[in-house]
């Protein structure tokens, strides 16, 4: 029986994000979004007049600085899956001169939802030719790499920071259980 490509890169993803990253970001609180747990984490910060602005440098210093919840999710919502989602499937408006970072937990959920349905929505109407097409100038040294090699790193992307966020809301929980059992 031949392999649906297709579905498989859909479902890879699809099956991550409904049973375990996106149920496992249900209540996050402010607090754990801008939690540091180490000093001169990169996150989101506040610029003063509402908005709010991720710490990045290209090249990363190496080694990469340490990141909150709320860079990481920054990250995956806008230039994992939102910018793409953007380029490839819809008008390329978001980029890194638009986007609006997400203040708030909040704010940051409702964004990784509407990048994340954006991507999901694109790629679900991909077909075979789709799938094998080159990617284009939107991705760099990249281009000549078919929309199947980037749909793999997508998802590869989102399920290691996931789980990078999943890590952190655990630390966060047990640093703070730990701190309450000490006074």
């Amino acid at each position: 029986m031949p392999i649906d490509w297709h579905a498989e890169t859909v479902e890879q993803l699809d099956f991550h994000w409904k049973s375990l990253l996106r149920p496992r970001l249900e209540g996050l609180t402010d607090d754990e979004y801008f939690w540091e747990p180490v000093p001169d984490c990169w996150s989101i910060r506040s610029v003063g007049d509402g908005g709010f602005s991720a710490d990045w440098a290209w090249p990363a210093p190496e080694p990469p600085p340490f990141t909150t919840i709320a860079w990481r999710l920054a990250h995956i919502a806008g230039p994992v899956l939102g910018f793409r989602a953007s380029s490839h499937f819809g008008d390329g408006s978001l980029t890194l001169e638009t986007i609006a970072w997400p203040g708030s937990a909040v704010e940051a959920l409702a964004f990784l939802d509407r990048s994340y349905a954006a991507w999901q929505d694109g790629v679900g109407g991909l077909d075979e030719a789709g799938l094998a097409r080159p990617i284009g100038p939107a991705e760099g040294p990249w281009r000549d790499h078919s929309m199947a090699a980037l749909i793999l790193h997508i998802n590869r992307e989102v399920l290691h920071h996931g789980a990078e966020v999943c890590l952190l809301r655990d630390l966060y929980r047990e640093a703070h259980r730990n701190r309450g059992a000490s006074r």
